[in-house]
């Protein structure tokens, strides 16, 4: 794991990137929450998501948005800034690992937002991860169709993301053909994850497996949806 600076949009954006030793590995990206309350790239539940990628065998960067930490550039609010942002990141990641041919997005709240427009106009990834995404508060009807199958995860004891939003969300987009998404409710998680980062981290590493393995294949299970215990 080594701390890196790469050209962004607006200047030069800090991240942590873990190189998996394997070649031909596959990649992920993982999002911050909103820097206006306190996102960044050290966040727990952001640095429980990169772990769990490293375990799976992935080369994984995480990054602050413009503005956040030693990132160059201006925070404004804009999420057009933060997209930018991350394709900007992509495009440095998959430079990086030029043979791999999974690439995952994940992302925590507003990072889940800013992931989903990112795949709605990336068709070179092929699955996500979205921990607690403001389906309540945020429209993620853009996501029609459901451009690639992935897992959402949410607390039920989450008071900023309410769990039946998610819940619909999770539904809908597996309304999609062909696509598959595992929600995952973990009963005892608030939106932070207090005293729930082991199982975060473990329907990451239970789920993401097996829908790779799915990739490609007919889809017989819609909606695969679980309360960890």
């Amino acid at each position: 794991m080594e701390d890196i600076l790469f050209n962004g949009p607006a200047g030069r954006l800090e991240g942590c990137y873990h190189q998996a030793e394997q070649a031909g590995a596959p990649i992920a990206l993982v999002l911050h929450p909103n820097p206006q309350l306190g996102g960044h790239m050290n966040n727990k539940v952001v640095y429980a998501i990169f772990q769990a990628f490293v375990k799976m065998g992935f080369s994984v960067l995480r990054f602050n948005f413009r503005g956040i930490g030693k990132s160059e550039g201006v925070y404004t609010g804009d999420i057009a800034n933060e997209i930018a942002d991350t394709l900007a990141a992509l495009d440095w990641v998959k430079k990086m690992n030029p043979e791999a041919a999974q690439c995952w997005m994940s992302g925590h709240s507003f990072g889940a937002v800013v992931g989903a427009h990112v795949m709605m106009r990336r068709p070179d990834i092929t699955g996500f991860v979205f921990v607690a995404p403001p389906a309540n508060v945020c429209d993620f009807s853009f996501m029609n169709p459901c451009p690639a199958s992935g897992l959402i995860v949410q607390g039920a004891l989450d008071t900023v993301v309410l769990e039946n939003s998610v819940a619909m969300l999770a539904e809908r987009l597996n309304m999609t053909r062909r696509v598959q998404v595992d929600y995952v409710v973990l009963p005892k998680a608030d939106h932070i994850y207090t005293n729930c980062l082991k199982e975060l981290f473990s329907a990451i590493i239970t789920h993401v497996p097996e829908l790779i393995r799915l990739r490609g294949k007919p889809m017989t299970k819609k909606h695969k949806s679980s309360v960890a215990k």
